[in-house]
Protein backbone atom coordinates (compact mmCIF):
# COMPACT_ATOMS: atom_id res chain seq x y z
CA UNK A 1 0.00 0.00 0.00
CA UNK A 2 1.45 3.48 -1.28
CA UNK A 3 0.20 6.79 -0.46
CA UNK A 4 1.58 9.71 -1.97
CA UNK A 5 0.92 13.77 -1.24
CA UNK A 6 -2.98 12.99 -0.63
CA UNK A 7 -5.66 15.56 -0.33
CA UNK A 8 -9.15 15.64 0.08
CA UNK A 9 -11.88 18.66 0.52
CA UNK A 10 -14.98 18.89 1.55
CA UNK A 11 -15.92 22.66 0.49
CA UNK A 12 -13.88 25.11 2.14
CA UNK A 13 -12.62 22.49 4.82
CA UNK A 14 -9.99 20.27 4.11
CA UNK A 15 -9.94 16.67 5.53
CA UNK A 16 -6.31 15.49 3.89
CA UNK A 17 -3.49 17.66 3.16
CA UNK A 18 -0.72 15.99 1.85
CA UNK A 19 -0.67 12.31 3.71
CA UNK A 20 2.31 10.08 2.65
CA UNK A 21 2.12 7.42 3.98
CA UNK A 22 3.53 3.08 2.81
CA UNK A 23 2.28 -0.26 4.33
CA UNK A 24 4.89 -3.00 3.50
CA UNK A 25 3.02 -6.42 2.01
CA UNK A 26 1.82 -9.18 5.35
CA UNK A 27 1.93 -6.53 8.00
CA UNK A 28 -0.31 -4.55 10.10
CA UNK A 29 0.10 -0.58 9.93
CA UNK A 30 -2.45 0.84 13.03
CA UNK A 31 -3.38 4.17 12.14
CA UNK A 32 -3.93 6.69 14.88
CA UNK A 33 -5.41 9.98 15.53
CA UNK A 34 -7.93 12.44 16.92
CA UNK A 35 -11.62 13.19 15.61
CA UNK A 36 -11.66 14.58 12.67
CA UNK A 37 -7.63 14.07 11.75
CA UNK A 38 -9.08 12.08 8.58
CA UNK A 39 -8.88 8.40 9.61
CA UNK A 40 -11.78 7.35 7.77
CA UNK A 41 -11.58 9.70 4.96
CA UNK A 42 -8.09 8.23 4.12
CA UNK A 43 -9.79 4.63 4.50
CA UNK A 44 -12.71 5.36 2.54
CA UNK A 45 -10.42 6.76 -0.47
CA UNK A 46 -8.05 3.53 -0.26
CA UNK A 47 -11.03 0.99 -0.45
CA UNK A 48 -12.44 3.46 -3.46
CA UNK A 49 -15.43 4.41 -1.62
CA UNK A 50 -14.47 8.26 -1.89
CA UNK A 51 -12.51 10.31 -5.10
CA UNK A 52 -9.44 11.98 -3.57
CA UNK A 53 -8.81 15.55 -4.65
CA UNK A 54 -4.90 15.38 -5.32
CA UNK A 55 -1.80 12.84 -4.71
CA UNK A 56 -2.06 8.99 -5.65
CA UNK A 57 -2.76 6.02 -3.98
CA UNK A 58 -1.87 1.82 -4.61
CA UNK A 59 -3.36 -0.47 -2.92
CA UNK A 60 -2.54 -4.22 -3.80
CA UNK A 61 -0.55 -2.76 -6.48
CA UNK A 62 -3.15 -0.82 -8.53
CA UNK A 63 -4.13 2.75 -8.43
CA UNK A 64 -7.45 3.71 -6.70
CA UNK A 65 -8.60 6.47 -9.33
CA UNK A 66 -7.16 4.66 -12.40
CA UNK A 67 -8.09 0.72 -11.86
CA UNK A 68 -10.93 0.99 -8.71
CA UNK A 69 -12.64 -1.96 -9.82
CA UNK A 70 -9.44 -4.53 -9.07
CA UNK A 71 -8.17 -2.63 -6.33
CA UNK A 72 -12.61 -3.84 -4.84
CA UNK A 73 -11.62 -7.07 -6.04
CA UNK A 74 -8.83 -7.36 -3.79
CA UNK A 75 -9.56 -5.64 -0.23
CA UNK A 76 -12.41 -6.26 2.45
CA UNK A 77 -13.49 -3.71 4.78
CA UNK A 78 -14.81 -4.13 8.08
CA UNK A 79 -16.42 -1.37 10.12
CA UNK A 80 -17.41 -1.21 13.63
CA UNK A 81 -20.98 -2.31 12.66
CA UNK A 82 -21.38 -5.78 11.44
CA UNK A 83 -22.78 -5.74 8.04
CA UNK A 84 -24.37 -9.12 7.70
CA UNK A 85 -28.32 -9.94 7.16
CA UNK A 86 -29.15 -10.66 11.28
CA UNK A 87 -32.62 -12.69 10.05
CA UNK A 88 -30.40 -15.07 8.73
CA UNK A 89 -27.71 -17.74 9.99
CA UNK A 90 -24.66 -17.16 10.35
CA UNK A 91 -23.98 -20.58 7.74
CA UNK A 92 -26.60 -18.55 5.25
CA UNK A 93 -24.83 -15.34 5.67
CA UNK A 94 -21.03 -17.23 4.64
CA UNK A 95 -22.86 -19.39 1.57
CA UNK A 96 -24.94 -15.98 0.74
CA UNK A 97 -21.96 -13.96 0.20
CA UNK A 98 -19.90 -17.09 -1.39
CA UNK A 99 -22.37 -17.23 -4.26
CA UNK A 100 -22.48 -13.50 -4.61
CA UNK A 101 -18.47 -14.17 -5.26
CA UNK A 102 -19.71 -16.74 -8.04
CA UNK A 103 -19.15 -19.74 -6.04
CA UNK A 104 -21.28 -22.83 -6.62
CA UNK A 105 -22.06 -26.09 -5.53
CA UNK A 106 -20.53 -27.97 -2.79
CA UNK A 107 -17.86 -25.35 -3.13
CA UNK A 108 -20.47 -23.34 -1.17
CA UNK A 109 -20.96 -24.77 1.57
CA UNK A 110 -17.34 -26.29 1.94
CA UNK A 111 -16.01 -22.66 2.25
CA UNK A 112 -18.73 -21.67 4.99
CA UNK A 113 -17.70 -24.71 6.93
CA UNK A 114 -14.21 -24.14 6.54
CA UNK A 115 -14.63 -20.18 7.86
CA UNK A 116 -17.04 -21.15 10.55
CA UNK A 117 -14.38 -23.25 11.56
CA UNK A 118 -11.55 -21.01 12.06
CA UNK A 119 -13.46 -18.39 13.21
CA UNK A 120 -14.94 -20.63 16.48
CA UNK A 121 -18.43 -20.40 15.21
CA UNK A 122 -19.64 -23.83 14.74
CA UNK A 123 -21.89 -24.41 17.36
CA UNK A 124 -23.62 -21.20 16.44
CA UNK A 125 -23.96 -21.62 12.63
CA UNK A 126 -27.64 -22.32 12.53
CA UNK A 127 -28.76 -19.84 14.58
CA UNK A 128 -30.34 -16.51 13.37
CA UNK A 129 -27.70 -13.81 13.65
CA UNK A 130 -29.85 -11.76 15.76
CA UNK A 131 -28.97 -14.18 18.38
CA UNK A 132 -25.08 -13.32 18.16
CA UNK A 133 -23.41 -11.66 20.89
CA UNK A 134 -21.26 -8.58 19.79
CA UNK A 135 -18.15 -10.66 19.41
CA UNK A 136 -19.68 -12.91 17.34
CA UNK A 137 -21.18 -10.95 15.02
CA UNK A 138 -17.67 -9.39 14.40
CA UNK A 139 -16.22 -12.59 13.93
CA UNK A 140 -18.95 -13.48 11.44
CA UNK A 141 -18.18 -9.93 9.57
CA UNK A 142 -14.77 -10.44 9.14
CA UNK A 143 -15.50 -14.15 8.33
CA UNK A 144 -17.86 -12.78 5.67
CA UNK A 145 -14.89 -10.70 4.63
CA UNK A 146 -12.71 -13.62 4.23
CA UNK A 147 -15.02 -15.90 1.99
CA UNK A 148 -12.78 -15.36 -1.03
CA UNK A 149 -9.12 -14.16 0.76
CA UNK A 150 -8.30 -10.89 -0.05
CA UNK A 151 -5.04 -9.23 -0.09
CA UNK A 152 -5.26 -6.00 2.13
CA UNK A 153 -8.27 -5.39 4.66
CA UNK A 154 -9.50 -2.70 6.39
CA UNK A 155 -10.71 -2.98 9.83
CA UNK A 156 -11.99 0.15 11.03
CA UNK A 157 -12.26 0.14 14.91
CA UNK A 158 -13.41 -3.40 14.61
CA UNK A 159 -13.19 -4.34 18.49
CA UNK A 160 -15.44 -1.39 19.50
CA UNK A 161 -17.52 -2.11 22.01
CA UNK A 162 -16.84 -5.92 22.54
CA UNK A 163 -16.05 -7.31 25.98
CA UNK A 164 -11.73 -7.99 26.94
CA UNK A 165 -12.45 -11.44 25.69
CA UNK A 166 -14.04 -11.20 22.60
CA UNK A 167 -11.27 -8.34 21.59
CA UNK A 168 -8.56 -10.71 22.34
CA UNK A 169 -10.53 -13.76 20.27
CA UNK A 170 -10.27 -10.98 17.37
CA UNK A 171 -6.91 -10.23 17.87
CA UNK A 172 -6.16 -13.89 17.77
CA UNK A 173 -8.19 -14.16 14.00
CA UNK A 174 -6.01 -10.76 12.85
CA UNK A 175 -2.57 -12.33 13.84
CA UNK A 176 -3.54 -15.57 11.84
CA UNK A 177 -4.48 -13.42 8.79
CA UNK A 178 -1.11 -11.52 9.06
CA UNK A 179 0.82 -14.97 8.97
CA UNK A 180 -0.95 -15.86 5.91
CA UNK A 181 0.40 -12.90 4.22
CA UNK A 182 -2.52 -10.11 4.27
CA UNK A 183 -1.78 -6.34 4.49
CA UNK A 184 -4.10 -4.57 7.47
CA UNK A 185 -4.61 -1.24 7.66
CA UNK A 186 -6.29 -0.72 11.22
CA UNK A 187 -7.78 2.26 12.61
CA UNK A 188 -8.71 1.84 16.92
CA UNK A 189 -9.40 3.93 19.14
CA UNK A 190 -7.87 1.56 22.08
CA UNK A 191 -4.20 2.49 21.68
CA UNK A 192 -3.44 -1.13 23.45
CA UNK A 193 -4.80 -2.53 20.81
CA UNK A 194 -2.44 -0.89 17.99
CA UNK A 195 0.15 -1.39 20.40
CA UNK A 196 -0.14 -5.24 20.10
CA UNK A 197 -0.99 -5.57 16.63
CA UNK A 198 1.18 -3.39 14.68
CA UNK A 199 4.31 -3.75 12.80
CA UNK A 200 4.31 -0.21 12.46
CA UNK A 201 2.14 3.13 13.70
CA UNK A 202 1.06 6.01 11.92
CA UNK A 203 -0.36 8.99 14.09
CA UNK A 204 -2.74 11.28 11.62
CA UNK A 205 -3.00 15.18 13.13
CA UNK A 206 -4.50 18.40 12.26
CA UNK A 207 -2.29 20.81 14.04
CA UNK A 208 -2.59 23.97 12.04
CA UNK A 209 -6.18 23.21 10.96
CA UNK A 210 -4.81 22.97 7.26
CA UNK A 211 -5.97 19.44 7.01
CA UNK A 212 -5.25 15.75 8.28
CA UNK A 213 -1.80 14.60 7.35
CA UNK A 214 1.35 11.85 9.50
CA UNK A 215 2.60 14.13 11.59
CA UNK A 216 4.53 10.59 13.41
CA UNK A 217 5.64 7.31 11.78
CA UNK A 218 6.98 4.04 13.19
CA UNK A 219 7.18 0.85 15.18
CA UNK A 220 5.62 1.35 18.75
CA UNK A 221 9.03 0.68 20.36
CA UNK A 222 10.15 3.39 18.16
CA UNK A 223 7.32 5.93 18.63
CA UNK A 224 7.74 5.53 22.84
CA UNK A 225 11.62 5.69 22.48
CA UNK A 226 11.09 9.33 20.42
CA UNK A 227 9.25 10.78 23.70
CA UNK A 228 12.31 10.58 25.42
CA UNK A 229 11.41 9.77 29.05
CA UNK A 230 10.81 6.67 31.02
CA UNK A 231 8.83 6.83 34.17
CA UNK A 232 9.12 5.72 37.45
CA UNK A 233 5.24 4.88 39.06
CA UNK A 234 5.05 5.21 42.98
CA UNK A 235 2.20 3.20 45.09
CA UNK A 236 2.11 4.25 48.63
CA UNK A 237 0.61 2.49 51.36
CA UNK A 238 -0.81 5.27 53.11
CA UNK A 239 -2.58 8.21 51.30
CA UNK A 240 -1.88 10.40 53.58
CA UNK A 241 1.91 10.26 52.84
CA UNK A 242 1.07 11.56 48.99
CA UNK A 243 2.53 14.70 49.27
CA UNK A 244 6.09 13.66 51.39
CA UNK A 245 6.18 11.02 48.54
CA UNK A 246 5.79 13.52 45.97
CA UNK A 247 8.16 16.14 47.27
CA UNK A 248 10.86 13.09 47.68
CA UNK A 249 10.51 12.28 44.09
CA UNK A 250 11.02 16.27 43.12
CA UNK A 251 14.11 16.18 45.01
CA UNK A 252 15.64 13.44 42.39
CA UNK A 253 15.39 16.55 39.93
CA UNK A 254 14.69 13.78 37.58
CA UNK A 255 11.69 15.41 36.00
CA UNK A 256 7.98 16.41 36.20
CA UNK A 257 6.12 15.10 39.01
CA UNK A 258 1.89 14.30 38.97
CA UNK A 259 0.15 12.81 41.49
CA UNK A 260 -2.89 10.75 41.23
CA UNK A 261 -4.96 9.91 44.39
CA UNK A 262 -7.48 7.96 43.78
CA UNK A 263 -4.55 5.86 43.06
CA UNK A 264 -2.36 6.54 46.04
CA UNK A 265 0.10 7.10 43.13
CA UNK A 266 2.86 9.61 42.42
CA UNK A 267 4.77 9.01 38.68
CA UNK A 268 7.80 10.76 37.97
CA UNK A 269 8.79 11.56 34.41
CA UNK A 270 12.19 11.34 33.38
CA UNK A 271 14.12 12.90 30.17
CA UNK A 272 17.02 11.79 28.52
CA UNK A 273 19.36 14.03 30.41
CA UNK A 274 18.83 12.50 33.76
CA UNK A 275 20.84 9.62 33.05
CA UNK A 276 20.17 5.37 33.40
CA UNK A 277 16.71 5.04 34.48
CA UNK A 278 17.84 2.64 36.85
CA UNK A 279 20.01 5.17 38.43
CA UNK A 280 17.08 7.66 39.11
CA UNK A 281 15.77 4.51 40.78
CA UNK A 282 18.09 4.30 43.06
CA UNK A 283 17.95 8.24 43.50
CA UNK A 284 13.85 7.54 44.45
CA UNK A 285 14.24 4.92 47.10
CA UNK A 286 17.24 6.68 49.24
CA UNK A 287 14.80 9.91 49.06
CA UNK A 288 11.39 7.88 50.01
CA UNK A 289 13.32 5.92 52.57
CA UNK A 290 15.25 8.87 53.98
CA UNK A 291 11.59 10.57 54.20
CA UNK A 292 10.04 7.55 55.62
CA UNK A 293 7.36 7.08 53.15
CA UNK A 294 6.01 3.11 52.86
CA UNK A 295 6.22 2.09 49.68
CA UNK A 296 3.20 -0.31 48.05
CA UNK A 297 5.03 -0.28 44.80
CA UNK A 298 7.38 1.01 42.90
CA UNK A 299 8.39 0.62 39.08
CA UNK A 300 10.39 1.97 36.46
CA UNK A 301 8.77 1.99 33.09
CA UNK A 302 8.86 3.17 29.42
CA UNK A 303 5.99 6.04 28.04
CA UNK A 304 2.74 4.38 26.89
CA UNK A 305 1.67 4.44 23.21
CA UNK A 306 -1.41 6.87 24.95
CA UNK A 307 1.57 9.58 26.67
CA UNK A 308 3.19 9.11 22.85
CA UNK A 309 -0.03 9.83 21.43
CA UNK A 310 -1.31 12.69 23.69
CA UNK A 311 2.25 14.10 23.78
CA UNK A 312 2.18 14.55 19.82
CA UNK A 313 -1.45 15.43 18.95
CA UNK A 314 -1.41 18.45 21.44
CA UNK A 315 2.02 20.17 20.69
CA UNK A 316 2.97 21.03 17.34
CA UNK A 317 3.30 18.44 14.23
CA UNK A 318 6.53 16.63 14.56
CA UNK A 319 7.23 13.49 12.21
CA UNK A 320 9.03 10.71 13.89
CA UNK A 321 10.68 7.87 12.36
CA UNK A 322 12.95 5.10 12.72
CA UNK A 323 15.54 5.31 11.34
CA UNK A 324 16.07 2.78 8.16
Amino acid sequence: MEVRGLRKRFGKTSALDGVDLTVAPGTVCGLLGPNGAGKTTLVRILATLSPPDGGRARVAGLDVVLDPARVRANIALTGQYASVDELISGRENLEMFARLHRMRGPVVRRRAEELLERFGLQDAAGRAVRTYSGGMRRKLDLAVSLVVPPAVIFLDEPTTGLDPQSRYALWDSVRELVRAGTTILLTSQYLDEADHLSDRIAILGNPDGAGGRVIAEGTPSALKSSLGRGCIDLTVRHADQLALAAEALVRTGAGAVEVHRELRRVTLATGRSTGPGTAVLTAALRELEASGIAVEDLALRRPTLDEVFIGLVTTPATTTEEAA
